[in-house]
């Protein structure tokens, strides 16, 4: 590993690409301390020691990099760029002229990524407009915000345009780093908002339990028990990404002349979590939407079953909607990003088979059928650690901010970390250097 690590500043290349996306990574984390305008920083952090959410509140905090609630300039971070991104992906697979794009190669794909970047700025406003009229109007009611300069039009005004171009330069600086630097520049966006807020995370269980406890040293308990359960994800994280069904493929054999060209046997690889993060993120942003219409909508009844249903972590109904959730979208994006009927039709043009099935639809029906099975632990998978913070709050009974660091961001982190040492792996094997995986 140490090897591994010394290999990335020898090749010079690698070493500015490095540098590049650590530099980058610093200037994106500046903007989490440019407060927007008009914004009493000294109240406002008392006022962030108040904020209270439920889980899709502490992941779409996560994703923005911990900034939802704070008024500072990367507030809404990359989170708008992320939600054009999957609604692009989707759209894709329906729309004929986005899947006709989408198969010119390179030349297609930039196109779509400009439609992509098009569909973020509306997508910014609405969810400023948001944060504008409900947090930040608790905010003004907290004197965060001066009330007379909260009331007046054009001061909201140019909040949402300062949070749209916050987002902008964000999803800009993402674009560099995965033009010049190492790995997917959101991705590890979304991490470095992760792996910042951890020493946080540490400091409030670290004063939450000494708080609780009864003298001598009955915190180190808990906390030990916070390490080992970290440690017992992270590992099954790593294990469940890196698990895939191996298809076996047979090519058939050719001859041309007196050569036989064909007739090797390699494997088509089946991922046990096919979705990644991305049905976690559909099912939050399905239960934050209502969240956020709390904070507009007058209805007390509505206000009732966001306050003790949806941000409440510990109700029983809570959890077995976000279970529900995350398994129904783990079953509805595996299916439309992997389409059994064209992986079995490019199969047989290219002259391979699965032995024991015969081509066409009967190796897409059983393509399809093993991806059904695969799925299911996958998205049990997803489910368990999803409500990892659920489980928390109601054994160790802390609060949301005295436990802001959730499976989920565990899973986030390790998945980007783990396809981020992928390409470094490549970039160093290329160079006949050892790289990390060994």
């Amino acid at each position: 590993m140490i090897t591994g690590f010394l290999n990335l500043f020898r090749v010079p290349e690698i070493r500015k690409k490095v540098l590049v996306t650590l530099g980058l990574l610093l200037a994106y984390r500046v903007g989490f301390h440019v407060p927007i305008p008009g914004v009493n920083y000294a109240v406002l952090l008392r006022y962030q020691q108040e904020m209270q959410g439920g889980f899709a509140f502490g992941i779409m905090n996560a994703l923005s990099g911990g900034a939802l609630g704070s008024c500072m300039l990367f507030t809404l971070g990359v989170m708008p760029y992320i939600s054009a991104s999957i609604i692009f992906s989707l759209l894709v697979k329906v729309v004929p002229q986005l899947e006709a794009l989408s198969k010119e190669g390179q030349a297609g794909q930039r196109i779509i990524n400009r439609y992509t970047r098009y569909a973020t700025v509306p997508i910014c406003i609405i969810q400023a407009l948001f944060l504008v009229y409900g947090q930040l109007g608790d905010a003004a009611t907290s004197n965060v915000v001066d009330q007379g300069l909260y009331a007046e039009w054009f001061y909201k005004l140019g909040v949402v345009l300062t949070l749209t171009t916050g987002t902008l330069i964000v999803m800009w600086i993402g674009e560099q780093i995965t033009e010049y630097g190492v790995g997917n520049g959101t991705s590890l966006i979304i991490m470095a908002g992760i792996v910042a807020r951890l020493p946080t995370m540490l400091s409030h269980v670290a004063t939450a339990t000494a708080a609780e406890s009864l003298g001598g040293n009955a915190w180190i308990q808990p906390i030990a028990q916070l390490i080992v359960l970290y440690i017992l994800i992270t590992a099954s994280i790593v294990f469940v990404t890196r698990a895939q069904r191996r298809i076996p493929i047979q090519q058939g054999r050719q001859m041309r002349g007196r050569r036989v060209y064909g007739g090797q046997r390699h494997y088509l690889p089946l991922k046990v979590n096919q979705a990644g993060v991305i049905p976690i993120i559909f099912a939050t942003s399905i239960i934050y939407f209502p969240v956020l219409l709390a904070s507009v909508v007058s209805a007390q009844w509505f206000r009732d079953f966001v306050t003790n249903i949806l941000q409440n972590p510990r109700s029983v109904v809570y959890m077995l909607i976000l279970a529900g959730l995350i398994v129904f979208f783990s079953y509805f994006y595996t299916a439309i990003q992997f389409d059994p009927a064209r992986t079995a039709d490019n199969l047989r043009k290219q002259g391979g088979f699965i032995p024991g099935i015969r081509p066409g639809p009967p190796t897409a029906d059983y393509l399809n059928a093993i991806l059904v099975r695969i799925t299911l632990p996958g998205s049990l998978f997803l489910a368990a650690i999803a409500l990892v913070p659920s489980v928390v709050y109601a054994y160790w009974a802390v609060n949301r901010q005295d436990f802001p660091f959730g499976g989920t961001s565990v899973l986030i982190a390790v998945g980007v970390a783990l396809e981020t040492m992928k390409q470094i792996e490549s970039q160093l094997m290329m160079r006949h250097y050892e790289g990390f995986l060994r």
